[in-house]
C-alpha cells in the first residue's frame, strides 16, 4: 500500500473515530448528561449542553462585534491594492484604488480568503482557500477585472506558500499532493494548472516551503522548518532541481530559528532573520559569493521578525518584535543607515511588503484599541498614508482598555531571583465595575511557539468594558519573543513546568488589591486548551470555572491522530510518544488522564474539521469530565477547523464564552 493509499486510509479511519465520540459525548456518556439543556443542532452548530444566551449578553455583545478590519494581501501593477476585509459572513478578497477608496469585492464565497499573491507585471492573482476551516488550501487564479475565479490545484491536498518569479511567468509553491504527508515544492509555468506543475524539489522528511526567487529567475531560495529553533535555507538550481544548503552559521551543525529569507536585489546575497544559535533573531545579509554572514543588529536584545527587500535595492525594512510591540525600520543601503520612520501608528505590524519597484512599502497595523487597517509608507518622502479606515460599530474606541504589560515572579529562579514571566493585562475602569475587586480571566495563547501580544480584540474589550473582567494574558515559558533558551523551557519533560507558571500567576492575582482571586477563569486555544485543561486539573481549587477551545486532552492520541503532514514537527516539540519513556510521561500529564480532577465548570469549543487538534481530543474530554458529574457545556461547528472563521458560527460562540463568564461572574 502506498503513502497516498495509507494516508486516505488513515484520514477515513479518523473521521470515523471522531464520529463516534463525538456522538457518545452527545448522548452524554453515561448516567452524567448535562443538566445545562437538551443537544440541540442549529445550521452547522451543535450544542450539547449549551444553554440560552444571556439575555444581557444577547442586548449588548452585537454592538461589539460589528465592526470589522483591513488586511493587507498585495501590491496590483497599477499601484492598486489587494485587502481581505468582511462585509458578509467571511473575509474576501477586495480591491482599493486609491487611499480611502471605495473596497471593491472581488471574490463571494461562502469560506474566507487566504493569503493573496499578485503577479508583479500583471494583472492575474492567485489567492489561497480552504474549505470549512479544514485547512487543505487550493489555489484559484483571479485576474481583477473579471468576477470569477478558476481553480488551479487538484481540489483535495494542501498548498501553501506561493512565490511569483520577479517577471510574472512562474508561481513556486508548497504541496502534500505526491502523497498526503511530504511537504514539496512545485514550479507552475504561466497561466497553466497545477496538473502540469513541475515537481521541484520531492521531501525526504523535511518540510520545505519557497521564499523567493533570484532575480533572474535561475534559483529558488526555500526553508526546511523543523522546530521553532531550529530551521535550514537552502538553494535550488529551478532547471536542474540541485540543492544546495546555504550555510550562514559558524558550524554547519549549528541550530538556528529562521523568521524570513529573500534575495538581495542583485541576486549575490540573502537578507534573513535568523538566530543562529544565539538568543535573538537577527536581521542578517549571508554574501553568496564569500559565503560569509554578518549580523546589523547584534546590539539589539529582540527579535527581528520580518523583513522586505527593495527590488531596486535601495531600500531593507524590518520589523523588530520589542516587548511585543512592532517597531519599523527602514535601511537606506547606499548609505547603510536607518532613516527616521514617521507618520505611521503605534501596534502590530504585519504582511510587510514592497511594491515591484522597490519605492513603497506596504503592511497591517493593529493596536489593542484599534482594528487592523492598511498602510503604505514611502521612504524616499518619509510619508506614510492609510489606505482603509475599519470601524469598531456604535462603540466608541476612546473606551478602549489599553494593554499593559508585566512581569510577576515566578516558582523558580535565575541567577538567585525569581524568573519573571511576562504577561499583558486588561483593567476594567472604576465605572464599568462596581462590584468591588475585578473578576479575572487568565486568556492562554497557543503554539506554544507563538505570544500573546497587544493587538486589536473586540471581544476582549467587551470582556473588560461591559462584563468588567479584568483579562491577563501570560506568555509562560515556551513562548516565543524572549530569546531560544526561554523557548525552550517547556520542551520534552519540561512540559508542565508552564502550568505551574499558571499556578505562580495565581499567587501574584492574591496579592494585587483591585483584583478578585475568589472568581478567577482559566481559557485557552490549542495549546492553551491544554493548558486550560491542567490548570483545571492542577489549581481547580482556585478556580470558578475553564473554558478550552480545540485544546489537546492526551498527548498520545493528539499526536496519533494529527494530520500527517504535521505529526513529526510535533513531535520535536511534544516528545516522540513512540518512545516508551516518552509515551509514559505524556500519558500522566495530559487532562485526561485525570480527568476525574476537574470538578469545576467547563465550556469546550471544537471544529468538527479541524486537522490540528482532532474533534476527537474534545470529544474524549467532555465524555470523561462528565463521567465525574462537573457539568460541560459543548459547542462544535461541522464547518470549522481550528477555530471559528465564520462570522455567524464566531458571533454564536462569543455569546456563548460571555454568557458562560457572565454565570461564573456572579
Amino acid at each position: 500500500m502506498n503513502d497516498r493509499h495509507m494516508a486516505r486510509r488513515g484520514a477515513r479511519s479518523m473521521k470515523l473515530l471522531c464520529i463516534t465520540l463525538l456522538a457518545a459525548a452527545l448522548s452524554g456518556v453515561g448516567a452524567q448528561a448535562s443538566a445545562a439543556g437538551p443537544v440541540e443542532t442549529r445550521g452547522t452548530l451543535v450544542l450539547d449542553g449549551v444553554p440560552p444566551h444571556s439575555a444581557d449578553v444577547q442586548r449588548t455583545l452585537d454592538a461589539w462585534l460589528v465592526g470589522r478590519s483591513a488586511t493587507f494581501q498585495d501590491f496590483l501593477p497599477d499601484g492598486s491594492l489587494l485587502v481581505t476585509t468582511r462585509f458578509a459572513d467571511a473575509e474576501q478578497l477586495h480591491r482599493v484604488r486609491t487611499p480611502r477608496g471605495a473596497r471593491e469585492q472581488l471574490t463571494f464565497d461562502a469560506e474566507p480568503v487566504g493569503a493573496t499573491r499578485a503577479s508583479p507585471t500583471a494583472t492575474r492573482t492567485i489567492f489561497a482557500r480552504d474549505t470549512g476551516g479544514n485547512e487543505n488550501a487550493q489555489f484559484y487564479a483571479l485576474d481583477p477585472d473579471s468576477p470569477h475565479a478558476r481553480l488551479l490545484t487538484d481540489g483535495r491536498s494542501r498548498h501553501g506558500s506561493l512565490v511569483w518569479s520577479r517577471d510574472g511567468q512562474r508561481v513556486a509553491f508548497q504541496s502534500n499532493a505526491r502523497n498526503g504527508v511530504n511537504q514539496d515544492v512545485y514550479v507552475l509555468e504561466g497561466d497553466a494548472d497545477a496538473a502540469s506543475a513541475r515537481l521541484l524539489v520531492a521531501s525526504q522528511g523535511q518540510t520545505w516551503s519557497p521564499l523567493d526567487w533570484s532575480p533572474d529567475g535561475t534559483r529558488l531560495l526555500i526553508l526546511d522548518y523543523v522546530s521553532v529553533n531550529d530551521a535550514r535555507l537552502a538553494l535550488v538550481d529551478v532547471a536542474s532541481g540541485a540543492i544546495t544548503p546555504v550555510m550562514f552559521t559558524a558550524t554547519p551543525k549549528t541550530r538556528s530559528g529562521i523568521g524570513s529569507a529573500r534575495f538581495s536585489a542583485n541576486g549575490r546575497g540573502i537578507w534573513l532573520t535568523a538566530d543562529a544559535g544565539e538568543e535573538f533573531r537577527q536581521l542578517r545579509f549571508f554574501d553568496l559569493d564569500t559565503q560569509r554572514s554578518r549580523s546589523l543588529t547584534a546590539d539589539t536584545p529582540w527579535d527581528v521578525d520580518d523583513i522586505a527587500v527593495g527590488a531596486d535595492g535601495r531600500y531593507v525594512a524590518y520589523v523588530t518584535n520589542v516587548d511585543g510591540y512592532d517597531r519599523l525600520t527602514v535601511l537606506d543601503l547606499g548609505s547603510d543607515r536607518p532613516l527616521p520612520v514617521s507618520g505611521l501608528p503605534e501596534g502590530l505590524i504585519t504582511n510587510l511588503r514592497f511594491d515591484a519597484n522597490g519605492k513603497t512599502l506596504g503592511m497591517s497595523i493593529e493596536s489593542s484599541r484599534a482594528p487592523r487597517d492598511v498602510w503604505t509608507y514611502e521612504p524616499e518622502r518619509n510619508v506614510a498614508t492609510r489606505w482603509t479606515f475599519s470601524e469598531t460599530g456604535s462603540i466608541d474606541p476612546h473606551g478602549f482598555a489599553v494593554a499593559q504589560t508585566l512581569r510577576y515572579p515566578t516558582w523558580d529562579r535565575v541567577n538567585r531571583k525569581p524568573r519573571l514571566v511576562p504577561a499583558l493585562v486588561y483593567r476594567p475602569t472604576d465605572r464599568a465595575n462596581a462590584r468591588g475587586k475585578w473578576p479575572v480571566l487568565i486568556d492562554i495563547h497557543g503554539g506554544p511557539e507563538g505570544q500573546s501580544r497587544p493587538g486589536y480584540s473586540a471581544f476582549t474589550q467587551y470582556l473588560v468594558n461591559a462584563l468588567g473582567y479584568a483579562v491577563i494574558q501570560p506568555n509562560v515559558r515556551g513562548s516565543t519573543g524572549y530569546g531560544r533558551s526561554y523557548t525552550d523551557l517547556d520542551n520534552g519533560m519540561l512540559r508542565e513546568d508552564a502550568v505551574r507558571d499558571i499556578g505562580s500567576l495565581l499567587v501574584w492575582i492574591a496579592t494585587q488589591p483591585d483584583l478578585d482571586a475568589a472568581r478567577v477563569i482559566v481559557s485557552g486555544g490549542s495549546y492553551g486548551g491544554y493548558m486550560s485543561l491542567a490548570t483545571l486539573v492542577h489549581y481547580g481549587d482556585r478556580l470558578r470555572g475553564g473554558i478550552d477551545v480545540v485544546g489537546i486532552s492526551n498527548f498520545v492520541t493528539f499526536l496519533n491522530n494529527t494530520s500527517a503532514y504535521r505529526r513529526d514537527l510535533r513531535r520535536v516539540e511534544y516528545g516522540d510518544e513512540r518512545d516508551p519513556k516518552m509515551r509514559a510521561f505524556l500519558q500522566r500529564i495530559s487532562p485526561l488522564s485525570r480527568a476525574d480532577a476537574i470538578r469545576k465548570p467547563l465550556l469546550v469549543v471544537q471544529g468538527l474539521n479541524d486537522p490540528r487538534v482532532p474533534a476527537s481530543e474534545s470529544a474524549q474530554m467532555v465524555a470523561s469530565v462528565r463521567a465525574s458529574g462537573t457539568p460541560v457545556w459543548y459547542l462544535a461547528a461541522t464547518d470549522e477547523g481550528h477555530g471559528f472563521r465564520k462570522k455567524g458560527n464566531r458571533d454564536f460562540y462569543l455569546k456563548t464564552v460571555a454568557t458562560f463568564l457572565e454565570r461564573l461572574r456572579d
